[in-house]
């Protein structure tokens, strides 16, 4: 019985990507004019863009049978469009890449005799440079990898990006995991699988500009913590601890100066530097909690990750 022919499936999150996807589709097709012998699918994923990417996705799937789209009511974040692109792939193989060109469609190649020829279930990219970040970026992102790899039982490549090409059980395996709240990166590594990683220079974006601010980045790298890692819920708890038996130790100090060596209680300023000190400690515990409940809530409404406005079959 002749083996059906393989099929690689490319998942594209797009936002506000109109410039980028022309050139994107022009070196996706190459890359697939070179693997002759597997088929392609390329899914789209617009994210409530505002521009005319959802116009050109349109065009896309009318002139191509392989390009597919699905289409976001409004904008869900980057993790909610790849969680749709997966659901929804059908290939053997599925990659994920930016429109943008910062993810070589050309690395698809090797990515893919990484898998056939190597017996790895993924091949992921990591970059260890970063030339387009400021200083301060630099500087932040080598803490938060050293941090999150100090905190989380989830290893994590540093500078590990989203691009990978990944076999149909591990796609299936990520998909299996429906939580609301998504750090896909963790979410990666959590499922485990045999992964090549490829060192490489990322390319500057070929047109408009990063949608990740600083705030935004900051916001992640948090949910990266919340989902991955319980280990500041027990900092909370030690630091309670601690701070009870430092005041327990003061407390018998206060009573035997004041007993037994006459010393009178004294020194307001420094009792109310500590009492402000002690409540911004609490607070920030406070905060923590509060952040893991809200986490919490929002898996217990169990509302969806994205909903579908339009897809390519309402104009077929």
């Amino acid at each position: 019985m002749k083996k059906s022919q393989e099929k690689i499936s490319i998942v594209v999150p797009c936002y506000n990507e109109e410039e980028s996807l022309p050139i994107f589709y022009k070196e996706i097709n190459k890359v697939a004019a070179e693997l002759k012998d597997v088929l392609f699918e390329f899914l789209f994923i617009n994210d409530g863009s505002s521009d005319n990417t959802l116009k050109i996705l349109r065009k896309l799937a009318k002139k191509d049978k392989r390009a597919r789209y699905i289409s976001f009511s409004r904008n869900f974040g980057k993790e909610a469009g790849m969680y749709a692109g997966l659901s929804s792939a059908t290939g053997d193989y599925v990659a994920i890449m930016d429109a943008d060109m910062q993810d070589p469609p050309s690395m698809l190649i090797s990515m893919y005799h990484g898998i056939v020829d190597e017996g790895y279930d993924c091949v992921a990219l990591y970059t260890s440079s970063h030339d387009d970040y400021s200083v301060l970026r630099k500087f932040f992102t080598k803490c938060w990898y050293k941090l999150i790899s100090l905190i989380s039982s989830t290893p994590q490549v540093p500078g590990a990006r989203d691009f990978r090409l990944m076999k149909r059980k591990m796609v299936q395996a990520i998909v299996d995991m429906g939580e609301y709240n998504r750090y896909t990166k963790g979410i990666f590594s959590f499922v485990g699988f045999d992964t090549k990683w490829i060192n490489y220079q990322a390319p500057d974006r070929v047109a408009g500009k990063s949608k990740f601010n600083f705030i935004k980045l900051f916001k992640y790298a948090l949910e990266g913590i919340v989902a991955f890692s319980t280990t500041p819920l027990v900092i909370s708890a030690f630091l309670g601890i601690i701070f009870c038996l430092i005041a327990f130790i003061a407390i018998l100090v206060i009573i035997i100066k004041t007993l037994f060596l006459g010393d009178p209680v004294s020194g307001w300023p420094s009792l109310a530097c500590i009492i402000i000190f002690m409540g911004g400690v609490q607070l920030f515990f406070l905060g923590v909690i509060g952040m893991y409940l809200s986490k919490t809530y929002l898996e217990v409404k169990k509302r969806p990750i994205y909903i579908v406005k339009e897809t390519e079959k309402d104009f077929m």
